[in-house]
């Protein structure tokens, strides 16, 4: 779990950290076309955590008739993104990778969980583990957050 934790944005009109992430995770998805637009659904966050599921479309599969990892990666970055963003500190990537465990079916359910492992300075790492409707492990994403300037909701001074 987390070295140290970001406490002077938790005063954010009295809220606790875990809603503070649901609140800051719920003003990243309104504004996150992306994710909105491949059919993300963010089912949890909580602070340094976030869970989303996507449904696998006809258009998410590669010239094999399997999900593409692209799209695998997409929803595990999301997630990422969820969770680093959850202190209310606008955080990006920067760095990850991904393994590819197993192929993903046509019309499953992906469901990619990210969990805190280091939050020291302005540097996190995050792993996300993506799995599908049968709760099998399809892809192992581990990611590296840089904070930077700015709030994802505004802070009152």
């Amino acid at each position: 779990m987390s070295t140290s934790t970001p406490t002077s944005i938790f005063a954010h009109a009295g809220m606790s950290p875990d809603e503070l992430a649901r609140a800051t995770a719920q003003s990243m998805f309104e504004a996150d076309g992306c994710s909105r637009a491949l059919g993300m659904e963010l089912l949890e966050v909580r602070a340094g955590y976030a869970r989303l599921s996507m449904a696998v479309r006809p258009e998410f599969l590669n010239g094999h008739q399997i999900c593409h990892g692209g799209m695998i990666f997409t929803l595990a970055d999301s997630t990422f993104a969820f969770a680093c963003n959850s202190y209310n500190v606008n955080t990006v990537a920067a760095g990850c990778s991904i393994e590819f465990l197993r192929p993903v079916q046509p019309d499953d359910v992906l469901t990619a969980e990210a969990v805190e492992q280091v939050l020291s300075g302005r540097s996190g790492i995050y792993d996300i583990r993506v799995t599908n409707r049968a709760g099998e492990t399809v892809a192992m994403f581990r990611g590296k957050s840089a904070q930077i300037r700015g709030t994802v909701i505004p802070v009152e001074a």
